[in-house]
C-alpha cells in the first residue's frame, strides 16, 4: 500500500509555505507573527499553486516588490547589478517577473519591498 500523504478523496492536496516580509510591506499585511525585522506569513496553499497566485492572495502586487528570494536563492529583482553580486540564483534570468514558479511543501519566500532596494548591494 502506498503512502498518499495528505491526499484524501474529494480534497485538494495542500502544501505549507512560509513568507518572510521585509520593510514597509509588513506594516500593511496580515501577518502570522513578527520575528525581529521581518514579518512572517505561514499558510497552506493547493499543491502546485503559482507564486503569483500566492502574492495575490496575501494582497501583494509585483509593483510593490523590489526583490524576491525563494529558498534562499534569488528568484527575481529590479536591481540591474544582481547578475554581478554573486547570489545563488533560483533561475537563470533573475529579472523575470512572471512568477510562474510552483510552490512546494516547506518553501520559504522572502519579499523585499521597494523601500528595501539597497539591501542587495
Amino acid at each position: 500500500m502506498s503512502d498518499l500523504g495528505n491526499l484524501q478523496i474529494g480534497k485538494t492536496p495542500t502544501v505549507k509555505i512560509r513568507i518572510n516580509i521585509y520593510g514597509k510591506l509588513r506594516k500593511r499585511l496580515k501577518l502570522t507573527r513578527e520575528e525581529g525585522s521581518r514579518g512572517v506569513i505561514e499558510m497552506e496553499v493547493p499543491a502546485g499553486e503559482l507564486l503569483e497566485n500566492v502574492l495575490e492572495k496575501i494582497g501583494v502586487s509585483k509593483d510593490d516588490l523590489y526583490t524576491i528570494f525563494l529558498n534562499n536563492q534569488l528568484l527575481t529583482t529590479k536591481n540591474s547589478m544582481a547578475d554581478h553580486l554573486g547570489y545563488q540564483q533560483y533561475c537563470e534570468d533573475c529579472h523575470n517577473w512572471e512568477l510562474c514558479v510552483t510552490m512546494n511543501d516547506g518553501d520559504v519566500v522572502a519579499l523585499f519591498g521597494l523601500d528595501m532596494a539597497t539591501l542587495v548591494i
